[in-house]
């Protein structure tokens, strides 16, 4: 097998202190050829280091002509062998507190949502008498969290499926008290 037609090192292999390693076609971690699909990863690793800040634009330009040129997975593995080639696990720091003048500032939570999902809740112990409150508070604190950007999304939701379902049993203890009369009577 010859050797490709390229320099005798490269800038990114160095040996202990420093050195230049003379580049192995041999050793280069694999003969098997290169798919489209491999010149595209190593590519794609090729920019993650340039957009890291550990490749400059020259290097990262001769480094992805290389990839493209490249016939053998080994020579695909030599280009990003000095990159991360995916995430770095970060040393675990002491957690340090952020001070409250840089936290986000809470967003308060709609008054009417809390009403709608109290309202919801009590429909089983008040026998639904509460479901249709329930509803129209629910509705109303929806439209006025979209206005005002307001939390209690879930509070409002809740309060209308539980208003829906009580006013919908009751609709339908009703109609079938009015069969069942007009069956009878």
């Amino acid at each position: 097998m010859s050797q490709p037609p390229y320099p005798s090192w490269q800038p990114w292999q160095q040996g202990p202190g420093g050195a230049p390693q003379p580049w192995s076609w041999q050793a280069a971690g694999g003969s098997m050829l290169a798919s489209h699909a491999d010149r595209e990863r190593t590519v794609d690793v090729l920019r993650a280091g340039y957009s890291e800040g550990r490749l400059t634009e020259d290097e990262l330009r001769r480094r992805t002509a290389r990839a493209y040129e490249a016939r053998t997975v080994g020579e695909l593995a030599l280009l990003v062998a000095d990159l991360p080639q995916g995430p770095v696990p970060q040393p675990m720091v002491a957690a340090v507190p952020v001070p409250r003048t840089f936290l986000p500032a809470p967003r308060p939570t709609n008054g009417k949502a809390v009403g709608s999902a109290v309202c919801g809740g009590l429909c089983l112990l008040t026998f639904g008498l509460t479901g249709i409150p329930a509803v129209v508070l629910g509705h109303a604190a929806r439209a006025e969290m979209r206005r005002t950007g307001e939390a209690g999304e879930g509070l409002a939701l809740t309060g209308l499926a539980l208003g829906w379902l009580s006013t919908a049993g009751w609709a339908l203890m009703l109609l079938l008290g009015l069969i069942a009369t007009l069956a009878h009577g």
